[in-house]
């Protein structure tokens, strides 16, 4: 259709406006229509394009176009030249576009790119999808795993939540998972333990070069809010200071660079020594490790302990009690000097009764201790002054710090030079043959397993346990262990990479990376939004590349 400037014929007419432009400094442009009466009483609406121009000081109406009955423009012209004329309009042109863009979704993708690598690079998608294919189940119990897991680390809920969790993370493979996938899955697991265990420490012994001469062994405890299942479910010491619940207990088998390898459930009353020998059977029956050292905090060491690892032939390094064993006192009156083998951690070797002990200084808690000390002895001598020895004899840290003498009391300062021979010491008893200071620094490494059990019960949320059936939370616990496995792999490479990042936030950057499709033209788009914060270091210490900022994908 062609613009012109047709003369309209001088009959009675209305005019309506519509502004396209805003009118600045007496200017503007409108779209008019004008009707005509005709002689048979019928009427007829052109369609024109007019500006407003200042002649002789009055602002007059040009026409700029006449753009031909409306009912005839109206039949798709007026779409083309509306859509023409958009292309140089940038509001315009953004909302007509956007007219055709259509955003189906927008998900949560930055954890699940990198977990998902470890997943794989660890073998787990392997092993499991190996162990399906010797069955008969075509369920995606693959799928159900890998979530169960994933959650524990982005956002742990209980199991009935994971199954609306999944619609928020974009993973396609998620949208077949149904509420029962997820039940079946545990069982599953559970039935499959010991397999996924063995293989998955082959898998890391190979990938990050373990040392296996050294395990760490340490359990903790968890506690139910309802009854739990009977015979695991029990009564027993709490960890968590909660021994009013009935409770299990946790144990986990590490190696020193922080990686876990196996972990056992056991029943809430179960004592330490009945843990420890379940993990010998295991690292040479199972893991066929027949030469390890095992390291464990002093809260696990006891006579019996020490007995039976005499006896298995089995070698340690174990802390012990500092004012409970009456070996100690003697070792800590032993001379030598001491040897400094890292900051602020000097050791001793000492002898004593044919067995060996480490003793273990460090001079900043040293200094710590004596002015926490020297605090207790200020607030004892003041409050024996306003209020007798009436007022300590209920307070253990003040009265054993005092010396009483029928009526007569005071400051016991033989009691104060006792202690202060325990400034910034721990003492360890090994049989090992690693020398002091290899001794020495493998106990101090002890923390990654407290930091794993923190990870268990806060991050990955091993509490609360929702599941009342025996297997089904042994089940959980094991979701849980495969999921401190990913976060101790992510802290490896992290550390091997040199990051500096702390992982909390860095965490919060991955989670803030979405994954976003639409369609434009019938055509399907993947859309990534821009890496927030430290993301991209993930990608870095793992070596993968970021998705492109568009994919097609059909």
């Amino acid at each position: 259709m062609g613009l012109s400037k047709n003369v309209v014929p001088r009959i009675p007419f209305t005019v309506f406006e519509y502004p396209i432009l805003p009118c600045y400094n007496d200017y503007a442009m409108f779209v008019r229509t004008k009707t005509f009466a005709n002689k048979d009483g019928t009427k007829r609406t052109y369609l024109q394009i007019v500006e407003g121009v200042r002649e002789n000081g009055k602002v007059r109406q040009k026409v700029v176009a006449n753009l031909g009955r409306i009912e005839d423009v109206q039949s798709g012209s007026l779409d083309r030249l509306i859509e023409s004329l958009a292309k140089f309009s940038k509001k315009r042109w953004v909302q007509a576009e956007a007219a055709r863009l259509m955003i189906l979704e927008a998900k949560e993708w930055g954890t699940e790119l990198i977990f998902r690598h470890l997943w794989e690079k660890l073998g787990l998608a392997a092993i499991i999808k190996n162990l399906l294919e010797k069955t008969e189940i075509t369920s995606p119990l693959d799928e159900a795993i890998y979530a169960m897991v994933l959650n524990r680390i982005s956002d742990p809920l209980s199991k009935r939540a994971v199954n609306e969790w999944v619609n928020e993370i974009y993973r396609p493979a998620f949208k077949e998972l149904e509420l029962h996938h997820f039940y079946r899955a545990l069982d599953f697991l559970i039935l499959h333990k010991e397999t996924i265990e063995l293989e998955l420490f082959e898998q890391t012994k190979n990938l990050f070069n373990l040392e296996l001469d050294l395990v760490f062994w340490d359990t903790t405890s968890t506690y139910f809010t309802g009854n739990g299942p009977e015979g695991l479910a029990e009564y027993g010491y709490s960890k968590d200071y909660r021994s009013d619940r009935v409770q299990i207990i946790v144990g986990v088998l590490m190696t020193r660079e922080g990686i876990p390898v196996a972990h056992q459930v056991f029943p809430g009353n179960t004592a330490d020594i009945e843990t420890f020998k379940k993990v010998i059977h295991d690292t040479r029956t199972r893991f066929l490790l027949r030469r390890v050292i095992f390291v464990a905090d002093r809260g696990m060491v006891s006579t019996t302990l020490l007995d039976e690892l005499y006896k298995e032939h089995i070698e340690y390094i174990v802390g012990v009690k500092m004012r409970r064993m009456q070996a100690v006192a003697e070792v800590l009156k032993t001379g030598g000097r001491y040897k400094e083998v890292a900051e602020n951690l000097k050791v001793k070797e000492v002898w004593h009764d044919a067995n060996r002990y480490i003793i273990c200084y460090n001079p900043m808690e040293a200094e710590h201790d004596r002015k926490a000390r020297e605090e207790i002895v200020k607030k004892l001598e003041k409050q024996l002054n306003e209020k007798g020895l009436k007022s300590m004899l209920s307070n253990s840290g003040y009265s054993r710090f005092l010396k009483i003498s029928g009526a007569n009391v005071a400051v016991d300062q033989k009691a104060l030079e006792e202690d202060a021979r325990y400034d910034g010491k721990y003492v360890l008893r090994t049989n090992s043959q690693l020398d002091t200071a290899e001794a020495a620094l493998a106990y101090k490494e002890l923390w990654r397993v407290e930091r794993a059990f923190r990870e268990l019960k806060s991050t990955l949320d091993l509490r609360p346990i929702y599941h009342w059936k025996d297997r089904r939370v042994r089940a959980h616990v094991m979701v849980c262990f495969l999921a401190l496995v990913l976060e101790s792999a992510f802290y490896r490479y992290l550390k091997l990479a040199g990051s500096q990042v702390e992982y909390l936030y860095l965490m919060r950057d991955l989670k803030n990376l979405k994954a976003v499709e639409l369609t434009l033209e019938g055509i399907r788009y993947l859309c990534r939004t821009e890496l927030p914060g430290n993301a991209f270091q993930a990608f870095k210490a793992l070596g993968i590349g970021v998705p492109n900022h568009v994919i097609i994908i059909n």
